[in-house]
């Protein structure tokens, strides 16, 4: 993910939490002054109302955790680098580093697939003096991109993993898949976000008796909605792009893109849309176990997790037991019995976002 929970923002906000997801973060992404995602950020002082209504249901100490993060947050971002220079960009890396990043994102975001055309983007030699330096400290860098143009330029800068697919499909689509391939980089389609852009919401996911229960009515809300920036795209396209990376040997991993609960961000909700991209992909090609494969053992090898994602002696016993067999049936891993992290049964009664 993207954001302040890297190592410190979890030592501040998470570290005494046994009943949530495991966290990794790049940290803030490299982007230039006014690109994306500035045009879907509420432009307010201070701690966005969005998060001050979530605060209303913390407890004192939770709030006062949230307060010191974001406060920690805002520390971190003191030094403004002109990051349109290479050494800039450079000094940017650094930052996120020191900050407790586990891996570098770069944005390569023109707008057009946001309804935004023209935003900001940054050189491609800026870009890679950056992803170089990542790499020089140990870091995978991975790219945010949304169209074939964008992947382009990420693969030519060097990076090692793609954030979101290209909405695209233009007629040199097999030599872009061909680099990637060749390249060994691997991808993250994050289908339920080019749905939402396409103009799909998830309702139809929301209002599944195994989930519904579990949504609190912002989260139904928002389910309910959808981004609807690009609806001239089409899920063909992507499903089709999907496939060719996947039969091509690209690596291609589970991912969602879910923020905050806003309609403007719709088709979207932290866990259930992780169900609903492995829906998504097995529509594209996959096979079901592919399909787990993506959100597990998959994710564990490119992000170097060597204690996950599988079932091994030795390894995290973090575990689902489900009823049913999504490894036939994919919509079978939402019916969920327990949920256990490193071997410690979480309750599931009333958990709700």
């Amino acid at each position: 993910m993207q954001g302040g929970m890297t190592k410190k923002g979890r030592e501040l906000q998470i570290k005494d939490s046994s009943n949530i997801a495991d966290v990794r973060s790049s940290g803030m992404a490299l982007t230039a002054p006014g690109g994306h995602p500035d045009e879907l950020i509420p432009k307010e002082e201070g701690i966005p109302s969005f998060i001050l209504k979530k605060m209303e249901k913390m407890t004192e100490q939770e709030k006062k955790d949230f307060i010191a993060a974001f406060e920690e947050r805002e520390n971190e971002q003191g030094e403004k680098l002109d990051v349109t220079t290479v050494e800039g960009a450079v000094q940017f890396v650094h930052q996120q580093m020191e900050n407790g990043a586990d891996y570098f994102k770069i944005m390569i975001e023109e707008g057009t697939v946001m309804n935004a055309p023209g935003l900001p983007m940054l050189k491609p030699n800026v870009l890679k003096a950056a992803v170089d330096e990542a790499h020089k400290l140990g870091k995978i860098a991975i790219a945010h991109v949304l169209t074939a143009e964008a992947a382009k330029t990420a693969v030519d800068v060097g990076v090692d993993g793609l954030a979101h697919l290209f909405i695209d499909r233009p007629d040199w689509t097999p030599e872009l898949i061909k680099s990637i391939s060749d390249k060994g980089i691997f991808v993250t389609p994050c289908l339920v976000l080019n749905s939402s852009i396409i103009g799909k919401s998830a309702c139809h996911v929301a209002n599944d008796k195994r989930v519904s229960h579990k949504l609190n009515e912002d989260w139904k809300m928002t389910m309910c909605s959808c981004f609807n920036t690009f609806p001239s795209g089409n899920m063909e396209d992507n499903y089709n792009n999907v496939k060719d990376l996947h039969n091509a040997g690209v690596d291609i991993l589970v991912g969602t893109d879910v923020s905050v609960p806003m309609a403007h961000l719709g088709g979207l909700a932290h866990g259930v849309s992780v169900h609903h991209e492995l829906q998504l992909l097995v529509e594209a090609g996959l096979s079901p176990i592919e399909a787990l494969q993506s959100a597990t053992s998959v994710i564990a090898k490119r992000f170097s997790l060597s204690d996950r994602g599988q079932i091994l002696e030795g390894m995290r016993a973090d575990l689902l037991l489900v009823k049913g067999d999504p490894t036939t049936s994919i919509s079978d891993s939402l019916s969920i019995l327990h949920v256990w992290k490193e071997g410690v049964d979480i309750k599931l009664d009333g958990n709700t976002i």
